[in-house]
């Protein structure tokens, strides 16, 4: 395709040049390094590079040229075209080059502080069940028709985006389902994404090191619903019991399908019982009534069953498929996920990173009546500090025992960041380990525990790293957990 119709609809700072509009581009890449000839390279600048370094790098490799929202750098003779806003370009010229390859994918994209990826995982499964071929697009990982990727960030880049669908529509696929984070949104990484449906699911204190405030936190969240550079998605399943989601402003093109536990909504949960093997409810639905088994736990995954519920039903999956698919869904990676060497106690790691959901994770414990519940975690390094105190307020006030520790502190004094999070459990009455090594702390919240307890390792989840301030380390909870288990003589010893 010539360069002049890549660039479509994409706000240039100046004209495009004559001698540049006739050039064919067959690619569009934002990373020098997979760079071939006949490919638009896109320069953005980032936190620990300047993408304008590599445009050399990109045109000696093939590189048709560089965009980028900056001039270029001190020395650079190459084709050369300056953008309003970069991430939005490069969104717009994909959408250009690719659309017709990923016109028969329908993209499901959800956005909120919790649930995203629970909410992925059910609807995939969903959608899977019903005899569809999918990608599934995540914190965890990257699915394309059974074929597994890393994800390297919860919502990758446009070019990427685009490369998993086109390769999902070549293998026959039909249905996406995406998390859309809110530094992807206000990044501009999904701008002029057609997607079909939206989904929120709930908005707490989160990422205020990015966003500031609130309001910029939920302006964010709300540009999924607008059809920022793109036509707003055809349906929006929203949470009705959450006052976010029923401040959401939806387009007058979008049909909305609400869900909720306690308000009136199109879909909504009655009955609920939740037990150690799982969740039982009805789905009251405008097309009756339907019984849900999940062997998922806790009332916060009823609203991710609703969320999945009505994405599905809004992609016309039936209603027995929708129940099949979510009782095939039995384990998502870190998310109350059960370590068991066959010790009398309960072990159970959860991604559980902000005040909401720390709160959601031990009232799940205590739904399933422990004899105590002991509750270890940390804040993250670099992220935002307000949400420390009141994250170690939810712990001490719900739990029997409060272990704190380190939680990726980056450049931050981990010590620092536990005193932090003491302020918010100073002057209630539960005991208190603080521990900075998280593999030391782990195996104190263990040895502690008796017949009956859980014990909640909250922060990590999935994570299979620590991040410190001079380097990162591979780190799993669930391995740490595992070995400490075997030391203490369950499931044979430790090597």
């Amino acid at each position: 395709m010539k360069l002049e119709y890549v660039l479509r609809g994409v706000r240039l700072r100046r004209p495009l040049p004559a001698e540049l509009a006739d050039r064919e581009v067959e690619d569009i890449d934002y990373d020098s390094r997979r760079i071939r000839p006949g490919a638009l390279f896109f320069a953005f600048a980032g936190q620990r590079a300047d993408g304008r370094q590599f445009a050399a790098e990109a045109l000696q490799r093939g590189a048709v040229a560089a965009v980028s929202e900056g001039p270029p750098p001190e020395g650079f003779t190459g084709p050369w075209i300056e953008v309003e806003h970069g991430r939005r370009a490069m969104g717009l010229a994909c959408r250009n080059l690719w659309g017709e390859r990923i016109r028969p994918v329908r993209i499901t994209g959800v956005t909120g502080t919790n649930g995203k990826t629970t909410f992925t995982f059910l609807l995939d499964s969903v959608l899977r069940s019903a005899g569809h071929v999918t990608a599934l697009v995540g914190t965890v990982q990257h699915c394309v028709a059974g074929r597994i990727l890393p994800a390297h960030n919860t919502t990758p880049e446009s070019a990427d985006l685009y490369r998993i669908f086109a390769e999902l529509a070549a293998k026959g696929g039909s249905h996406a389902i995406m998390e859309v984070s809110s530094h992807a949104l206000a990044l501009g990484r999904v701008h002029g994404l057609p997607f079909h449906c939206a989904v929120f699911t709930n908005l707490t204190q989160d990422h205020l090191d990015f966003h500031q405030t609130m309001e910029n936190y939920f302006a964010a969240k709300q540009l999924l619903f607008t059809g920022e550079g793109a036509p707003p998605p055809a349906f929006a399943v929203v949470n009705w019991d959450d006052p976010y989601g029923a401040a959401l402003r939806l387009a007058p093109e979008s049909s909305l399908l609400s869900y909720a536990i306690e308000q009136p909504a199109t879909i909504r949960a009655t009955d609920v019982k939740v037990s150690p093997q799982g969740l039982e409810f009805n789905v009251l639905t405008p097309n009756g009534c339907f019984p849900v088994r999940s062997p998922l736990t806790g009332r916060f995954n009823v609203y991710n069953l609703l969320a999945a519920w009505g994405a599905a039903q809004a992609l016309g999956v039936a209603p027995e498929d929708i129940t099949a698919g979510m009782q095939k869904c039995a384990a998502i990676p870190g998310r109350f996920e059960r370590v068991d060497l066959g010790q009398p106690f309960t072990v159970v790691v959860d991604y559980a990173h902000t005040e909401d959901a720390l709160r959601n994770l031990i009232r799940a414990a205590r739904d399933l009546r422990p004899r105590r519940v002991i509750t270890l975690f940390g804040c993250g390094g670099d992220r935002d500090p307000g949400k420390r105190p009141k994250m170690g307020q939810a712990a001490a006030t719900l739990s029997d025992v409060v272990v704190l520790t380190s939680d990726n502190p980056r450049s931050e004094d981990p010590l620092a960041i536990l005193d932090q999070i003491l302020a918010g459990i100073r002057g209630l009455d539960v005991p208190c380990i603080v521990e900075p090594d998280r593999k030391t702390a782990i195996r104190k919240a263990l040895e502690i525990a008796g017949p009956g307890d859980i014990v909640l390792l909250a922060g990590k989840g999935h994570e299979t790293y620590q991040i410190l301030v001079d380097r990162t380390i591979p780190f799993d909870d669930r391995e740490v957990a595992r070995a400490v288990l075997r030391d203490l003589g369950y499931g044979g010893k430790a090597a």
